[in-house]
């Protein structure tokens, strides 16, 4: 009888087992991605601020005359990286500026403090990335911040929850970009950003101020039961068909001021009708 206890009792646990997230220090993953190597996780809580900025082979991409510019260190991730069900503790950063980030604190990007006394440095860090990047059903507790990243393969964030500000602005998919069911919970900017294949934002959520301010969608974007819950700006966005708009929900309003369908002013209402 004690046996068919224990038994029992083991069965009733391996959900809970299953479920349960391992701990992984940040330093661990980027150290793999020194060497070269593939990373897949599933299921992980990842501690501390996942920074592909800073790796071994960062490299100077340019430095300019003038006092008042920057240097560019440009950081590339040459292998595929893989999470799943994975939770992040820290910042995700495939761009840093140490002049006005501070990474102790949790605000949003769009509220940075300056985390320097004196002079600054001058100085931006950014990540590339050659390969598969993926991040599914992922949940990042602190701002990830991808402005002006390279993405020569594949991305994707679907199912994935933002809890701070996720930045892309900049940002450069050169293949497909998956945002399916994404949940922007404070904020979110695709600014500039230029998507040369159609990216899936289908059943997406987005709350805070959600910027697509000057972005291009040249062969088209799916929005379907896209939820925008605050202000979204598509001010100078240039759209083209097919522009899937089915089920969308524009809970407050946005600014569509110089918006383009297929090269031809569109206004707020257009997006109305079709989002019914």
């Amino acid at each position: 009888m004690k046996k068919y206890a224990q038994v029992l009792l083991l069965l009733l646990l391996l959900p809970a087992l299953s479920f349960a997230q391992s701990r992984i220090d940040a330093k661990e993953i980027i150290a793999r991605i020194n060497r070269g190597e593939a990373v897949n996780y599933k299921n992980a809580r990842i501690e501390g601020n996942l920074d592909f900025t800073q790796l071994a082979n960062k490299k100077l991409k340019k430095e300019t005359d003038t006092e008042d510019q920057s240097k560019v260190y440009i950081s590339t991730v040459v292998a595929p990286i893989s999470f799943t069900n994975c939770t992040f503790s820290g910042h995700v950063l495939g761009y840093f500026n140490p002049d006005n980030f501070d990474l102790s604190n949790g605000g949003t990007v769009r509220n940075l403090t300056r985390s320097w006394v004196g002079e600054a440095k001058n100085e931006v860090y950014n990540a590339n990335f050659e390969k598969e990047v993926t991040f599914l059903n992922c949940t990042f507790e602190q701002s990830s911040n991808f402005k002006y990243s390279e993405f020569k393969e594949g991305v994707s964030f679907a199912g994935s929850r933002f809890g701070k500000e996720a930045v892309f602005k900049y940002t450069k998919f050169e293949k497909a970009a998956d945002f399916n069911k994404a949940q922007f919970q404070n904020g979110a900017i695709f600014k500039y950003v230029k998507f040369p294949q159609q990216p899936n934002f289908s059943g997406a959520a987005f709350a805070g101020e959600t910027d697509f301010k000057y972005a291009h969608f040249p062969e088209g974007v799916n929005f379907q039961k896209t939820q925008f819950k605050d202000f979204a700006n598509f001010k100078y966005t240039q759209f083209a068909e097919p522009l899937n708009l089915k089920g969308a929900a524009f809970k407050k309003e946005g600014d569509f001021k110089y918006t383009q369908l297929n090269g031809r002013k569109v206004s707020s209402t257009y997006f109305l009708d079709k989002a019914e």
